[in-house]
């Protein structure tokens, strides 16, 4: 019987990267992406893309408007996206969005009686956000053996984060291998319409220099600072 897994898909390089994986894996995968009314839908466009053309079994989109709480420059249009690396936590820390987006996965996952969660964090060449540690992957994997039917009955929940100890150009040659078109997604904070990126932004900065260090042409559009 074929493994089903749920993937965080985000439509940016990462979790592209971990639905390749996953398929490499021999799971068949249900693609779950947030249209949390962010700054910008394209990364939700390049989502949809990335799951027909990796052949996901099915791709829902939760609509859940974290905008009415703010507190982030991605959920807040008076909060500006910062074009320079910045101390600490950055103001494009989305409050409890992983959590969120866990939780929606894991109650997919219950009904697809699947027993794998996949999703694409990374502690080693990310922007500093807590819930990108493996420890807080472990922490939310005991609690969902404590809160679900299926895991009380015996079916254990598994979060796998098979990136959260690589670096950006490990994930990029990663995905090169398993044959991942990243000319398909979006990573920029605050790209436009079409999907072009600002080249400004910590994320565009990150996935520049993980292409560099792969030795990899960097197929992004940017619209500035190639």
């Amino acid at each position: 019987m074929t493994k089903r897994a749920v993937v965080l898909l985000s439509g940016g390089l990462d979790s592209a990267t971990v639905l390749a994986f996953a398929r490499s894996q021999g799971f068949e995968c249900y693609c779950l992406s947030l249209d949390y009314h962010q700054r910008h839908i394209a990364e939700l466009v390049a989502a949809k893309n990335v799951a027909k053309v990796m052949g996901a079994a099915a791709h829902k989109i939760a609509q859940l408007d974290l905008s009415l709480f703010g507190g982030s420059a991605l959920t807040d249009d008076a909060i500006a996206v910062p074009e320079h690396a910045t101390g600490g936590i950055p103001i494009t820390y989305v409050p409890a969005r992983n959590t969120i987006m866990l939780s929606l996965a894991l109650a997919w996952a219950e009904v697809l009686e699947s027993q794998d969660i996949f999703i694409g964090v990374n502690a080693l060449d990310y922007s500093g956000y807590p819930d990108c540690r493996g420890e807080y992957v472990q922490a939310f994997q005991g609690m969902a053996n404590l809160a679900t039917k299926s895991a009380v009955e015996g079916k254990t929940i598994t979060i796998h984060a098979p990136l959260i100890d690589m670096t950006k150009a490990q994930i990029v040659q990663l995905g090169a291998k398993l044959g991942v078109d990243y000319a398909m997604t979006v990573s920029c904070y605050q790209a436009d319409s079409q999907g072009e990126a600002c080249g400004l932004c910590d994320s565009c900065r990150l996935r520049r220099e993980g292409f560099a260090g792969a030795g990899l042409a960097d197929p992004t559009r940017y619209k500035v600072h190639q």
